[in-house]
């Protein structure tokens, strides 16, 4: 009885072995199914919510934008200022993009009013054109090495501090394409920190001009042009095409391209 009962206890753990092989499939791509499902329900959501008319003096929205510290320091302050003054009812919430953001841009896009981030990272969506901006390096004030401009072969010697996403990718392809590797020895999570982490040190980084202008103040530091043609920098607001007929969306990119003109002509770089 014994041996039997042992046997029969195998075959179960046998089959159960197998059940759970055969599942582990079947729950990823349940997985997956849940993902787009949720991803279409978002989309519908935003669908209907769709408004005819809006008015910003007396609606009260909130609008919900992924950008990087950048986009929020540069462009973001200036949006809110407009808004402060002209929509007193509407809010904006400004979320850190996810590091993963090209993955998956339909999801992202399809869950939020949009996405200020450069041309050159992400395609394939509808975009609202906001300003230019142009790639400098910043070096120590005191900078034992760096004099007022930098050569290629000190791109290639110096230590750097670099962005540790992927919003500067057109930049650092460019980098690669004159053969310069960078030697990182500082990467953060903020366009922000980068002064910080130059200040006092002999390190270099790429950072771009308009807020290279507005953190002068943070550290003793230095603006040096590159010793190439940088490939451009155009921000975009960058959302889903759920959004093309709501009134409301609609005001946003109104106001945000006229936002974006505003400083192309009073902020020169």
């Amino acid at each position: 009885m014994l041996g039997g009962g042992d046997q029969s206890g195998e075959r179960g753990a046998a089959r159960a072995g197998r059940s759970g092989e055969s599942e582990r499939p079947g729950a990823a791509l349940g997985q997956v199914l849940l993902d787009r499902t949720a991803t279409a329900y978002d989309v519908l959501e935003r669908l209907f919510a769709s408004q005819a008319a809006f008015d910003p003096s007396a609606e009260k929205r909130e609008f919900r934008l992924f950008a990087s510290d950048y986009a929020v320091a540069v462009f973001g302050a200036e949006l809110a200022r407009v808004v402060h003054q002209e929509a007193p009812g509407i809010r904006l919430r400004f979320t850190r993009t996810p590091p993963a953001v090209a993955d998956d841009i339909a999801t992202l896009l399809s869950a939020t009013d949009g996405l200020l981030m450069p041309h050159g990272v992400i395609s394939g969506f509808p975009t609202t054109d906001l300003y230019d901006d142009r790639w400098v390096f910043l070096v120590a004030e005191n900078h034992p090495d760096a004099g007022e401009t930098l050569t290629r072969e000190d791109l290639a010697r110096l230590p750097w501090v670099t962005y540790q996403r992927t919003y500067d990718a057109p930049a650092v392809r460019q980098l690669g394409m004159l053969g310069v590797e960078p030697r990182v020895e500082v990467s953060v999570d903020s366009f922000q920190l980068l002064p910080l982490l130059v200040a006092d040190t002999r390190r270099i980084a790429l950072v771009q001009a308009r807020l290279a202008r507005l953190l002068r103040p943070v550290a003793a530091m230095r603006v040096v042009a590159p010793p190439y043609e940088a490939v451009p920098l155009r921000e975009a607001l960058w959302w889903h095409p759920v959004h093309t007929h709501d009134a409301a969306h609609i005001w946003l990119r109104e106001t945000a391209a006229r936002v974006g003109e505003r400083m192309g002509r009073t902020h020169q770089l």
